[in-house]
């Protein structure tokens, strides 16, 4: 074989698929089933397993980086295909997820809507932000990160049966536009997943999450 044609095979690049191949984007694409499912219960209105398949969109999204991280032999393309595959997710898994959680609470009436194209821009404006500039001083976020937003809407529906409904769609009408605010604002706030006690408190959290809203399914 020449060095010509050798360097032209070390020069191809890889099939797509291969990529599924590497653990941290197999994280990412079990978190995409998860979101898959939120979206699927918000439409058919069983909202509780939807809470439980947002939370653990967010531990797959939270363990997938904690892998990536510590796993060797990755190679600058396999960084970069999977920070692309997580920003495509990200804005499935909240911006388009939390949405379709909004419209089918408040029975796809058009006034929700407004709100839900509100939760979805800010989210898409959010993340096209960070993959321009990235952390804060490297260490933080620019506005309220994503991921916040399925984690405390999760804890918000723990209220739902406090009220009626047509109220809690109000309240969930706020939560969504208000985090969605939160998204791009100029407040800096501490990148949590990156820290592994995080990624194992949120682990508990999903657990916590998942019992209570499991139990209820019953």
């Amino acid at each position: 074989m020449s060095k010509e044609n050798s360097k032209t095979i070390k020069m191809q690049q890889p099939t797509i698929l291969s990529y599924v191949n590497d653990l941290p984007n197999l994280l990412s694409l079990l978190g995409l089933a998860c979101t898959l499912l939120a979206i699927y219960f918000s439409v058919i209105g069983l909202y509780k397993a939807a809470m439980i398949g947002m939370v653990w969109a967010v531990a797959f999204d939270w363990a997938d980086g904690l892998v990536a991280r510590r796993l060797k032999g990755r190679t600058t393309n396999d960084a970069k295909f999977g920070g692309q595959l997580d920003i495509v997710i990200d804005i499935i898994s909240y911006g388009v997820t939390p949405a379709i959680l909004l419209l089918s609470y408040g029975s796809f009436e058009p006034i929700y809507l407004i709100g839900a194209f509100i939760m979805l821009a800010t989210a898409a404006i959010r993340l096209s932000y960070f993959s321009t500039y990235g952390l804060a001083g490297g260490t933080k976020y620019t506005g309220l990160a994503l991921d916040n937003n399925s984690l405390i809407l999760v804890f918000v529906f723990l209220f739902e049966g406090f009220f009626t409904h047509g109220t809690f769609s109000i309240v969930l009408y706020i939560s969504g536009v208000g985090l969605a605010i939160l998204n791009v604002s100029e407040i800096k706030t501490p990148k949590l997943s990156g820290n592994p006690r995080n990624v194992y408190l949120l682990g508990a959290y999903t657990l916590g999450i998942t019992t209570i809203y499991g139990l209820q399914l019953i």
